[in-house]
C-alpha cells in the first residue's frame, strides 16, 4: 500500500509545482478557452487558459514510472495508451485555439484516430494472456468469453468511454471530479483482484496488476492536484487534450481488468451524458422538439437553476453510489 500513496503524492505534489507554470506558460502563448456561441451561460468562462490536462498527465506518468512500473506491461501500457489518447486531444485544442474558434479537429479526424489506438489497445489485450478474449460477468459470476467478438467489443468501449468522459467536460470541476471517484473505485476493484491473484499463486499477474495500480493512484494524484486548479471558478480547464486521455484510461482499466460491464455503474454519469445528447438528437430529428433544455444533461440542470458546484456534487455522489453497487455485484 505504500507504493500508493507515494504515487499519489509523488504524482499530487508533482501537479502543483507544475500547474502555475503550465498557467503562466498557457498565457504566454494566449492558448484561451473559445466558448460556443449558444451556451451564453458560459460566456465569463471566455478565455480561461486551456489544455490543463498536462498537470495530472506529466506527473501521473512521471510517477508511474519513478515507482517501478516500467518493470510492468500493464503499467507501460497504461502509460502509452493514456499519452495517445491526449495526444489527438492536444492537436484538437491546438486546432481550436490557433484558428480562434470551438472547432478543431473535424469529427471523422477525431473518430478515425480513436478507432485506430482503440485497435491496436483492443488487439495487444486479445493477445495477452493475461487479459484474453475474456470478460468478467457481474452479479451472477464467471466470464464470457467473446472469442474474436472481443476486439470489436473492446474498440466500442474505447470510443464510446473517450467521447462520453469529453461531453461530461463541461463545468469546472464536472469530469475531473467525476473521473476521481470513477478511478478510486476501480483501484479497490483492482486491488481485490490482486490478492486474489496472489493467494490463487497467480503471482505474475498479480505482479502486473500491481503495476496497474501505481498507474492509477498516480492518475488519482495527479487529478487532485488539476482540482486544485480547475474547481470552481477554474483558472484553468483540460482541454480535449485531458478528457480523451481520461476518457482513454478509464476505459483501458476497465477492459485490462476485464472489468468492462462494471462501467455501466461506475460510470453512469458519463454513460448519461452520452445517452442525453443521443436522445436529444433523435428526438429533436424526428419531432423537432427538446427533451432538455441543452444537452449533455449536465447543461440541463445548470439550464434549471443549478449552479455548477452542485452539479458536481451531484454527478460525484452518484457516480460514488454506482461505484459502490459495483463492488457489491462484481
Amino acid at each position: 500500500m505504500t507504493h500508493y500513496l507515494l504515487a499519489i503524492l509523488i504524482a499530487f505534489f508533482g501537479g502543483m509545482i507544475l500547474a502555475p507554470i503550465i498557467v503562466r506558460l498557457i498565457k504566454s502563448l494566449n492558448v484561451k478557452q473559445t466558448i460556443l456561441s449558444y451556451v451564453s451561460q458560459h460566456e465569463s468562462k471566455q478565455g480561461i487558459p486551456t489544455m490543463g490536462g498536462s498537470i495530472f498527465i506529466l506527473p501521473a506518468c512521471i510517477a508511474t514510472f519513478a515507482l517501478g512500473g516500467g518493470n510492468y506491461v500493464f503499467a507501460i501500457f497504461a502509460v502509452l495508451l493514456t499519452i495517445s489518447y491526449a495526444v489527438i486531444g492536444f492537436l484538437d485544442d491546438f486546432l481550436k485555439v490557433s484558428l480562434k474558434r470551438n472547432m478543431g479537429l473535424r469529427g471523422y479526424q477525431k473518430i478515425v484516430s480513436q478507432v485506430m489506438i482503440a485497435l491496436i489497445a483492443s488487439y495487444f489485450a486479445y493477445r495477452n494472456d493475461f487479459v484474453g478474449s475474456a470478460i468478467k460477468l457481474p452479479i451472477i459470476g464467471g466470464e464470457l468469453d467473446l472469442k474474436w467478438w472481443y476486439i470489436p467489443f473492446s474498440m466500442f468501449v474505447y470510443v464510446a468511454l473517450t467521447n462520453s468522459v469529453n461531453l461530461t467536460d463541461g463545468l469546472d470541476g464536472l469530469s475531473a471530479t467525476t473521473s476521481s471517484v470513477y478511478f478510486a473505485i476501480f483501484f479497490v476493484v483492482i486491488y481485490f483482484q490482486m490478492n486474489f491473484a496472489n493467494e490463487s499463486g497467480r503471482t505474475i499477474y498479480a505482479k502486473e496488476l500491481h503495476g496497474l495500480l501505481i498507474f492509477i493512484a498516480s492518475l488519482l494524484g495527479g487529478l487532485g492536484a488539476f482540482l486544485w486548479f480547475n474547481s470552481y471558478r477554474a483558472k484553468i480547464i483540460m482541454g480535449d487534450m485531458g478528457a480523451m486521455a481520461l476518457g482513454g484510461a478509464a476505459a483501458m482499466v476497465a477492459l485490462i481488468s476485464k472489468n468492462p460491464l462494471l462501467i455501466l455503474l461506475t460510470g453512469i454519469m458519463f454513460v448519461i451524458s452520452s445517452i442525453s445528447v443521443i436522445i436529444q438528437v433523435i428526438v429533436f430529428k424526428l419531432k423537432k422538439k427538446k427533451v432538455w433544455f441543452m444537452s449533455p444533461y449536465h447543461h440541463h440542470l445548470e439550464l434549471k437553476g443549478h449552479s455548477e458546484a452542485k452539479i458536481v456534487s451531484y454527478y460525484a455522489i452518484i457516480t460514488f453510489i454506482g461505484g459502490v453497487v459495483s463492488l457489491i455485484v462484481m
